[in-house]
C-alpha cells in the first residue's frame, strides 16, 4: 500500500500547543473574559528584532511541514515566515489593547478592545503602516447562522454517489483511501464529532491529530456549531450502506475559524491564523468550506472587483499557504440564486482549488456560485457532488445536505488519496491534473469550471509525468532498503496480490487489490520485519514475477 510514514505525527501531537501559543499567545482564557467588542488589524512596516538569517526551518516548524517545503525546493525561511515582532506586539498592548492573533505571512497582529480605541494613536508609531477596524458592534443584517444547512432524511441516489463519481471507488478499492495525509479543516465548530458513530473509526485510530479554536483561543472545538461535523464526515465518515468519506485513512486537525454570531472582516483573520497553524503542523491540505463577501456592516463589504485574486486578506492569506505547498480547497459559494451570484474569497486565489457543486445527475446545482472572478481566470476549477450528499452530525442518523460545503471536502479528501498514491506530486501538479481529467476541460465555463475530474485519470496522468517507468514489468526501488520499498510498474495492473516470503520461503505478508489502477505500489509492511533477505511474488493479470529484495536496517 503507498502511503507516507505515521511516525511524523508524533511530534506534531507533542509541539502543537507550542505552535498555539505561537500563533494565538493568548489562548488559555478565563470564564471572567470582557466582552471584546473591538478589533484591530495591525500591519507592520517590518519585523523588527526577527532576522530572517536568525532562523532555519526547524526553529519553526514540525518535521513534516520542513519536508513539505523541501519538496517545493525551500530550503531556508524567507521574510513570511519569520515571526511577527514581539517588541511591536508589546509596545500596542501597552496602550490598553489586547493580542488575539497574528499573521507572520502577512505580517500583520489582531488586537482587541472592550471599548473603541483612538487609531491615529496607534498610527503614530513608527513601525505601523496601517490599521483596519475589522469588527465592533452592529447589529446584524445577514441570516442570525450564516453555516445553516438544511438536512433531509432521504435522497434518490445511492449513499456513495459523491466518490463514484468521480471514479473514487476504484481509487479506495486501489488502497489509496489518504493514508498518511494531514488535512486541516477550517470551519465553524465540530459539535459531536467526538461522538457520532461515522467517525468512530477515525477516532479509534487516533486520526484527529490536533485541534485548534482561533475564535475562542483554546483548544476545544467540539462544540459552537455542526457544520464542520458535516463536512468531517463528508471526508472521513464511513458508516456500511450508509456515508463513505472521500479520505477515510487520512488523519486531520479541526480548526474553528469561524465566529457564525457575526459576520466581519475579522474572521479572515482567524481564518488566516489557522492556516498558519496548519502549515507550521505540516499539513498537506486546507479543507475551507467557508468563504467571505459582504458582512454585518456593509461599509466593510468586499465588492467583486476584488475577488481578483490578490485583494481580500484571507485570499492573499490562501495563496501563501499554497506557496508552502498546501493544497488549499476552497467552497465557490452558494450565491448563484441570490444577490451576490459570484464566487467568493478565499476561492478566488489563483493558487486556489475552487469547487462548485452539481446533482448526482452531474447537473450545475442553482446555488453553485458562478464564475469567472474579476480578473477572467476560470472559476470555479472543478464540480463534484454537493446535492443531497450524505452527512452525519447528530448520533441517531444519517442524513443528506446540500451546498458546496459539502462538494468540497469530495475533492479536498479525493485529493489525500492522490497525494498517497503519488507521494511526488505537488500540489501545483494536483491541481493541473485535476483540471486535465476533468470532462470539460477543452472547453472549461463560468459554472462548471474544467467540470467533473476523473480521479484515476488524475493519478495516471501525474504517474506518467512524474514517475521514472521501467521498461517493461516491474522492479523494485530502493534495493537494498532500509524501511519502505516501492515497485513500479510498466503499465497499471487491472488487479494485483503482493507475496513477501522470508528466506525459507514462509509467506509472512499478503496484499490483495481486486482492482488496481496505480503503476507503483509501496510496501510498508517491511517496517515490522528485521533485516535480510525477502523474496516478494508480484501477481497480476499479466503474469507473476518473483524479486528478492534485501532489507539493511532494523
Amino acid at each position: 500500500m503507498v502511503t507516507r510514514s505515521h511516525r511524523r505525527f508524533n511530534s506534531v501531537k507533542i509541539i502543537a500547543g507550542l505552535f498555539l501559543l505561537f500563533i494565538c499567545p493568548e489562548w488559555h482564557i478565563s470564564a471572567q473574559e470582557p466582552a471584546w467588542n473591538y478589533f484591530y488589524r495591525v500591519y507592520f512596516r517590518d519585523k523588527g528584532e526577527n532576522n530572517i538569517n536568525s532562523f532555519s526551518l526547524r526553529d519553526l516548524f514540525t518535521e513534516r511541514a520542513v519536508e513539505r517545503r523541501w519538496k517545493m525546493g525551500q530550503t531556508s525561511p524567507d521574510f513570511r515566515d519569520i515571526p511577527v515582532s514581539s517588541g511591536y506586539i508589546r509596545q500596542i498592548t501597552a496602550l490598553g489593547l489586547k493580542l488575539h492573533c497574528k499573521s507572520r505571512w502577512l505580517n500583520t497582529a489582531l488586537f482587541k478592545s472592550t471599548s473603541p480605541v483612538d487609531v491615529n494613536k496607534l498610527l503614530n508609531l513608527p513601525f505601523i503602516a496601517e490599521v483596519q477596524a475589522v469588527k465592533h458592534p452592529m447589529g446584524k443584517s445577514i441570516p442570525s447562522d450564516k453555516l445553516r444547512f438544511e438536512l433531509t432524511q432521504s435522497g434518490p441516489l445511492s449513499f456513495d454517489r459523491p466518490v463514484s463519481m468521480l471514479n473514487g471507488i476504484t481509487v479506495h478499492n486501489s488502497g489509496f483511501t489518504g493514508r498518511g495525509i494531514l488535512i486541516a479543516v477550517l470551519d465553524g465548530g465540530f459539535t459531536n464529532a467526538d461522538k457520532i458513530s461515522s467517525l468512530e473509526e477515525l477516532r479509534n485510530r487516533n486520526g484527529i491529530i490536533t485541534t485548534l479554536d482561533v475564535v475562542g483561543n483554546s483548544d476545544f472545538v467540539y462544540s459552537y456549531h455542526g457544520h464542520g461535523t458535516a463536512v468531517l464526515s463528508v471526508l472521513a465518515g464511513n458508516i456500511s450502506g450508509s456515508i463513505e468519506g472521500s479520505a477515510p485513512g487520512a488523519d486531520f486537525c479541526l480548526i474553528r475559524t469561524e465566529d457564525v454570531s457575526s459576520e466581519f472582516p475579522v474572521e479572515e483573520d482567524f481564518w488566516v491564523a489557522g492556516a498558519e497553524f496548519a502549515d507550521s503542523l505540516g499539513a498537506d491540505i486546507i479543507s475551507s468550506s467557508l468563504g467571505y463577501f459582504t458582512f454585518d456592516d456593509p461599509l466593510l463589504d468586499n465588492k467583486f472587483s476584488d475577488m481578483d485574486g490578490n485583494t481580500t486578506f484571507v485570499t492573499k492569506g490562501a495563496d501563501i499557504a499554497a506557496s508552502r505547498g498546501i493544497l488549499t480547497v476552497c467552497s465557490a459559494g452558494n450565491e448563484r440564486n441570490n444577490s451576490w451570484v459570484h464566487i467568493i474569497a478565499p476561492s478566488d486565489g489563483d493558487s486556489v482549488l475552487a469547487i462548485g457543486a452539481v446533482d448526482g445527475n452531474m447537473a450545475i446545482s442553482s446555488f453553485s456560485s458562478s464564475g469567472p472572478s474579476y480578473d477572467r481566470r476560470v472559476k470555479p476549477d472543478v464540480v463534484a457532488q454537493g446535492v443531497s450528499v450524505p452527512v452525519q452530525v447528530s448520533a441517531s442518523s444519517v442524513d443528506r445536505s446540500s451546498g458546496t460545503s459539502f462538494s468540497c471536502p469530495v475533492i479536498s479528501g479525493m485529493c489525500a488519496c492522490i497525494m498517497q498514491a503519488v507521494p511526488e506530486a505537488t500540489s501545483a501538479d494536483i491541481i493541473s491534473a485535476l483540471h486535465e481529467a476533468s470532462d470539460r476541460f477543452h472547453l472549461p465555463d463560468s459554472l462548471y469550471g474544467y467540470g467533473i475530474p476523473d480521479i484515476t485519470l488524475a493519478i495516471k496522468l501525474l504517474q506518467e509525468r512524474l514517475l521514472i517507468l521501467p521498461e517493461n514489468g516491474s522492479v523494485l526501488y530502493p534495493n537494498p532498503f532500509n524501511d519502505l520499498i516501492k515497485i513500479t510498474f510498466r503499465e497499471s495492473p487491472s488487479n494485483l496480490t503482493v507475496e513477501i516470503f522470508d528466506a525459507s520461503g514462509r509467506l509472512i505478508n499478503k496484499a490483495v487489490y481486486k482492482e488496481y489502477i496505480s503503476r507503483s505500489v509501496t510496501l510498508d509492511a517491511f517496517r515490522e520485519f528485521p533485516a535480510g533477505i525477502y523474496f516478494i511474488r508480484i501477481i497480476t493479470t499479466d503474469g507473476t514475477t518473483l524479486h528478492k529484495a534485501i532489507k539493511i536496517r532494523n
